[in-house]
């Protein structure tokens, strides 16, 4: 699963930003990630000129390998609780997700006869 990490210029993007980010998104859907190709995170703040912590928002996209993309918002006070809330919130989306997925490829699968059912009606 890869993870990219896209910030806009109110931002400072820094290797420590990178790794928090991707330990969250892998602690959050590592347990997803036969089922996830990758994973777009994009980190801003709405109170862009006055470059400060106070409408950080964060905004992740998981390409899942049969579905739609899965896509989630958060905002907070602080950058990192916005990133570690967007996690939860995509783990909760992406088990949804892919609950519904397997019950339609599921369904989707023609039943296979059992040849033990069948003898078992011709005995009686």
């Amino acid at each position: 699963m890869q993870i990219n990490v896209n910030t806009d210029r109110t931002i400072q993007n820094h290797q420590g930003l990178d790794e928090h980010v991707e330990s969250v998104v892998r602690g959050s859907i590592d347990r997803f990630g036969d089922h996830i190709t990758s994973v777009e995170v994009h980190l801003s703040n709405e109170n862009k000129e006055k470059h400060a912590d106070g409408g950080n928002s964060v905004m992740m996209e998981a390409r899942v390998r049969g579905y739609q993309p899965i896509v989630i918002h958060d905002h907070s006070d602080d950058l990192r609780q916005s990133i570690k809330n967007a996690g939860g919130k995509l783990a909760r989306a992406l088990d949804s997700a892919i609950g519904r997925l397997q019950d339609k490829n599921k369904h989707a699968t023609p039943a296979v006869d059992d040849p033990l059912s069948d003898k078992h009606l011709t005995d009686s």
